[in-house]
């Protein structure tokens, strides 16, 4: 079923949802933009990506394919030549997905607070609150995965250095590979999102004692 679909479904959580993603990519390329900064390269900087605009972290072309199918992207340049030191560039790739776990924690809190309100008036709120803090923690997960073209790669280059000396063919093929397993596995990584936004709301709701 194409995202699109759920514009006729539900406008408002469509716009609201989307929003909240969007915002949430931009935040995540954000921060390697800034980390990368602090290390020493504003590469990033200089080319303007220290800025929340989703026209420059993620481009038309990634927003429109959002908006249809549920599906973007944002790319931060980074050299890693200019960078302070050797574990730089591994820091600077981890930042993003950081960016959206810190995400995931603040709307699973917003969601446990509106929940914890008692209001009957923020349903709406809660929904959107913790629909956003799912596919942040998708987007976490979904980053930190070992492939190439993903953060995950890039940390895993710092630890086992010969992965970045691979054979481009080889690089390639596994992309693909990855890209097809990803879609092939796309609900259970927004099943996983689903379940640990439940569990952490109700863990705070258990601590802050409005369970």
């Amino acid at each position: 079923m194409l995202y699109i679909t759920r514009f006729a479904e539900d406008w408002r959580f469509y716009g609201a949802l989307s929003l909240g993603v969007i915002f949430s990519i931009c935040v995540h390329e954000f921060c390697h933009a800034y980390a990368a900064l602090k290390e020493g390269d504003p590469t990033a900087a200089e080319r303007g990506h220290l800025t929340l605009n989703p026209l420059k972290q993620m481009g038309w072309w990634s927003l429109v394919m959002f908006a249809m199918v549920g599906i973007a992207w944002g790319r931060v340049p980074v050299d890693p030549s200019r960078m302070r030191r050797k574990w730089s560039r591994a820091w600077v790739a981890a930042a993003g997905p950081l960016a959206n776990l810190g995400l995931f924690l603040i709307f699973a809190a917003l969601g446990a607070a509106a929940i914890g309100s008692g209001r009957s008036d923020l349903p709406f709120a809660v929904e959107v609150f913790l629909r956003v803090s799912a596919m942040n923690m998708v987007l976490f997960i979904l980053n930190l995965l070992p492939a190439p073209g993903l953060d995950g790669w890039t940390v895993l280059a710092y630890f086992f250095p010969r992965l970045n000396r691979t054979d481009s063919e080889w690089i390639n093929g596994s992309s693909l590979v990855m890209l097809i397993l990803i879609f092939a596995g796309i609900r259970y990584l927004c099943f996983a999102g689903d379940f640990l936004t439940v569990l952490t709301v109700r863990g705070l709701l258990l601590l802050t004692g409005a369970a």
